[in-house]
């Protein structure tokens, strides 16, 4: 078998199996603002053809839907295996290859999401067929959502759905691109999109406007503010490379032109938190500061000007998962623990929606996603690999049903 590159595999060999599923995925172009239905019936299809019992999620709208293809009995708590399937845009110039067509060199493996995360993916694919035939003491769930990378949406969903069998899992894996180390922690995040209403005028009357980026510059130091607070006063969890919450504004627009008093402004900002904190909470606290030091005080001057905030997506943080049943019962073939990230992922929704302690055990590196010429190391597949493999032999072994 060959892909677009140099490397020839023999057609038993199991990274280069992996590799050529990773190929398949990515040639499915599922940027988040696309339809995910074609790769969603693509995978539903080769779950089922192995025996797996298959449930679609679909969104309201239809064109998104989540997948669950479950192994195994359904008479015991099982163990989820959980990766998304939309990407984020490959539109930069940099590309040196068609980011949805693989292509291997150097040992790796280029394209769209090829570690973030179809890589992990295409591993449960190369797995799925020994999946079939174990005799399983517990069951597995292979789960794949849709936009994920535009805030988890529809995680919440699939967790759902698992709490609601008779036997919820115990555990979820989420494949998201660790170096194949595990991860316990994962930070949450709630992104805010605010809009700030003024008046406008010639820039020369300047005093008798409302100048909605003036006040829209008072409420971003109050933010930023309120971000080193965090930094200096914590909660603190040295665990992560920033050990605690941070707060910060990522974007401004605002104003017409250099002679006219601004009377719009529009600015979005991120709160990303750390398990045991209350987020929620927290942003609570911040708006209501917000609307009484900056708001307030546009409204005394002019009525119907101020400041109205728009939640664009929210989820929660993961916490420590390893102090749990469904942890222990696998504690021994997880891999080296790595810490914990500050980027995100679904497993906070398994564990605050669905009452599923999660973990990260993925191939790839995280500084490889969302990048041009994004890759996956052939040797990341092939440890994925072994490591499903590892689950499944203690599954099929009977040591699960412990």
């Amino acid at each position: 078998m060959t892909l677009s590159g140099e490397i020839t595999f023999a057609t038993n060999d199991r990274t280069g199996k992996a590799a050529e599923h990773l190929a398949n995925l990515i040639a499915f172009d599922t940027v988040s603002r696309n339809s995910n239905r074609p790769i969603i019936d693509f995978l539903a299809g080769y779950f089922a053809d192995l025996g797996a019992r298959i449930t679609i999620l679909p969104d309201a709208s239809g064109t998104k839907a989540n997948l669950v293809a479950a192994f195994g009995p359904e008479d015991k708590a099982g163990v989820v295996w959980s990766g998304h399937t939309d990407v984020v845009p490959a539109d930069e110039p940099e590309w040196t290859s068609d980011p949805f067509v693989a292509e291997i060199r150097d040992g790796k493996l280029f394209g769209r999401g090829a570690c973030d995360m179809k890589g992990f993916a295409a591993c449960v694919m190369t797995v799925a067929p020994d999946l079939a035939r174990a005799t399983l003491s517990r069951p597995v769930y292979l789960c794949f959502s849709y936009d994920e990378e535009v805030g988890c949406l529809g995680a919440p969903t699939i967790a759902q759905y698992l709490t609601g069998l008779p036997v919820p899992p115990e555990l979820a894996i989420i494949g998201e691109p660790s170096m194949m180390q595990l991860i316990t922690g994962q930070k949450g995040k709630i992104a805010m999109r605010a809009r700030v209403s003024g008046t406008s005028g010639h820039s020369s009357f300047a005093p008798e406007h409302v100048n909605a980026i003036e006040y829209a510059a008072k409420a971003i130091a109050l933010i930023s503010e309120r971000g080193k607070r965090y930094e200096a006063e914590g909660p603190f969890d040295p665990d992560f490379t920033v050990p605690h919450a941070t707060m910060l504004v990522t974007m401004v627009n605002g104003g017409v032109a250099t002679n006219v008093t601004p009377d719009n402004c529009e600015f979005t900002f991120e709160l990303r938190s750390i398990s045991g904190m209350d987020p929620e909470a927290d942003m609570a606290a911040l708006l209501g500061t917000i609307e009484r030091d900056v708001a307030a005080p546009m409204q005394a001057k002019t009525a119907g000007t101020g400041i109205t905030f728009e939640r664009i997506f929210a989820y929660p943080a993961m916490g420590e998962a390893r102090n749990t049943l469904g942890f222990n019962r696998y504690a021994r073939l997880l891999p080296e623990w790595g810490g914990k990230v500050s980027y995100g992922s679904e497993g906070g929704v398994f564990e605050q929606i669905g009452g599923i302690p999660a973990v990260i055990v993925g191939p790839g590196s995280i500084d490889q996603a969302h990048k041009p010429n994004e890759f996956v190391a052939l040797d990341q597949l092939g440890t994925c690999v072994q490591f499903l493999d590892s689950l499944i032999a203690f599954l099929a072994a009977d040591e699960g049903a412990a």
